[in-house]
């Protein structure tokens, strides 16, 4: 039997998809790995993984992609764990360091800077651990995932990069869909599915699971009114309209 390897993104909102993974049938045909968010697309390139759950940004380097599933890592209004960190309001903000684990948050930032904040920034890359020291005076800094539950408490202003999309688009945010470069086994196609949707369904056994490695965060709140993991038709608008917009973008700044 083949065995598939999947490359699954090692946030808390994936949380749900690893328990459906781990805990149906689908597991003795699949090898899982943990990675950050800009490294699921480069393993489907380099053929190290069969299956990823790859952030919307990356999709246009991944010609004749599949999306594979009918769940995804979205927000429909405030999403929690992508922000824009800063001591200083929106309109003094200077430098923006640019979250070196994520490519759809960075575009995220840069599209909303040119089309509805009208704002003009300089942007630098930032490497590990710059959340913990780099964020100061008039440089922001776009941060996601977990470090998100800690740098939300020290700074005055938290910019929720999904919120924000909202109010200029109207429409949800999506952040990462499970996709595929090859065409799959129908039957397994449908096996896979019905393992992360297994895993959304349980999301107050999950909640129980990783409740110890988030002390002080409202589990039940975050997976149930921040994270939105269906992919219907509104979110499938949603990403359509970022990525045309991101397209826009690199036209006028290559």
């Amino acid at each position: 039997m083949k065995h598939y390897s999947i490359s699954l993104i090692s946030y808390l909102n994936s949380r749900p998809f690893l328990y459906g993974l781990e805990n149906h049938p689908i597991r003795d045909s699949i090898r899982i790995f943990l990675d950050i968010p800009s490294k699921t697309a480069i393993k489907l390139i380099d053929h190290q993984a069969d299956i990823g759950l790859v952030p919307v940004g990356a999709l246009t380097d991944l010609p004749g992609h599949r999306i594979i599933s009918d769940y995804c890592i979205s927000a429909a209004g405030a999403v929690r764990t992508v922000v824009l960190a800063s001591d200083v309001p929106l309109e003094e903000i200077e430098t923006v360091l640019l979250d070196y684990q994520s490519r759809s948050s960075v575009l995220l930032v840069r599209v909303l800077a040119r089309f509805f904040w009208k704002k003009e920034f300089r942007w630098e890359k930032s490497s590990a651990g710059y959340e913990k020291k780099a964020i100061s005076g008039k440089t922001a800094a776009v941060v996601i995932g977990d470090r998100v539950f800690e740098v939300e408490k020290r700074f005055r202003y938290i910019f929720d990069l999904s919120a924000e999309w909202m109010k200029f688009s109207g429409l949800p945010f999506v952040f990462a869909v499970w996709v595929a470069m090859e065409e799959l086994p129908a039957a397994f196609r449908d096996l896979f599915n019905t393992a992360v949707g297994f895993g959304v369904k349980s999301v107050p056994e999950v909640e129980e699971l990783v409740k110890d490695e988030y002390p002080g965060v409202d589990l039940n709140s975050y997976f149930n009114g921040n994270i939105s993991y269906l992919l219907n038709d509104p979110k499938r608008q949603g990403m359509a309209r970022f990525l045309e917009l991101a397209t826009r973008l690199r036209e006028i700044i290559p």
